[in-house]
């Protein structure tokens, strides 16, 4: 149990690759918070069932990570009932496609809240904490999208783009600590948001979506197979270990060979 005694907040955890590095993180030992959104009955199945299968303690908070005060306030509240914050990991997100002159603009804030200034806030109010213990582990959730673009992703480019320059100088302030700030750069990963494109996809080019999925993975991923949660899950696991105490701002692409090309 690599982080028994440890407490991690992780971001959009209610499904997906959140939900992955959550359980992840679970099954490692740590007391873990969830974040998201949903109804109600369903996520405190979701919190119980994590907390009996693996033995840790489970919260959630219902902070809207858009609102820097939402995420102030979790932190402390976290602080208060788990007495410390460990590790964070900032993996919310959401997407919009549309080419730039035809880009909502309030689609572009959103995105931007989210997606960048989201991981800024929460770092902002975890790092102090990190520092009285000297340790910590901030993990953000990026994007191959960080490190390359793509059409009518404006938004999302430029905000993945931001957590991986946001991790840079997070790493060098915290240099000369026991604390480590990295990102994780997913390529295609099945999430409910990447099927949501799948199924746009699927209609927009009238195809089925065994088809749409075959498409979107052979024209950037050659791999030409989805990335798990449970991998990403892993390679969270992994940052917060003692092995990985030098690696330091650093984007670790999980992507098929999609930024090998």
């Amino acid at each position: 149990m690599l982080l028994t005694g440890k407490c991690a907040i992780i971001t959009g955890s209610t499904s997906g690759i959140g939900l992955g590095i959550a359980r992840a993180l679970a099954e490692a030992g740590a007391d873990i918070v969830l974040n998201g959104f949903g109804e109600a009955s369903t996520i405190e199945k979701l919190r119980s069932g994590l907390a009996r299968e693996f033995g840790v303690r489970v919260g959630f908070s219902d902070a809207n990570v858009s609102n820097a005060e939402d995420i102030v306030g979790m932190i402390e509240e976290t602080a208060r009932d788990f007495g410390h914050v460990d590790i964070l990991v900032n993996n919310a997100g959401i997407q919009y496609t549309a080419s730039i002159e035809t880009f909502p603009a309030e689609q572009w804030d959103s995105i931007i809240a989210i997606n960048l200034s989201s991981n800024f806030h929460a770092i902002r109010a975890v790092l102090p904490r990190m520092r009285q213990r000297n340790w910590g582990r901030i993990i953000n959730i990026a994007s191959t999208h960080g490190l390359v673009a793509s059409t009518d992703k404006g938004a999302y480019v430029a905000a993945k783009h931001g957590v991986i320059g946001l991790t840079k100088v997070v790493a060098l302030e915290t240099a000369s600590t026991a604390i480590t700030c990295n990102a994780i750069c997913p390529g295609w990963v099945l999430t409910p948001l990447v099927q949501k494109q799948i199924n746009e996809r699927a209609d927009r080019e009238r195809i089925s979506v065994d088809v749409a999925k075959t498409d979107l993975l052979s024209e950037k991923q050659p791999s030409h197979e989805f990335a798990t949660p449970e991998q990403i899950g892993a390679l969270a696991v992994f940052l917060c270990s003692e092995a990985a105490a030098q690696i330091r701002g650093t984007a670790l692409p999980v992507d098929g060979g999609w930024t090998a090309q």
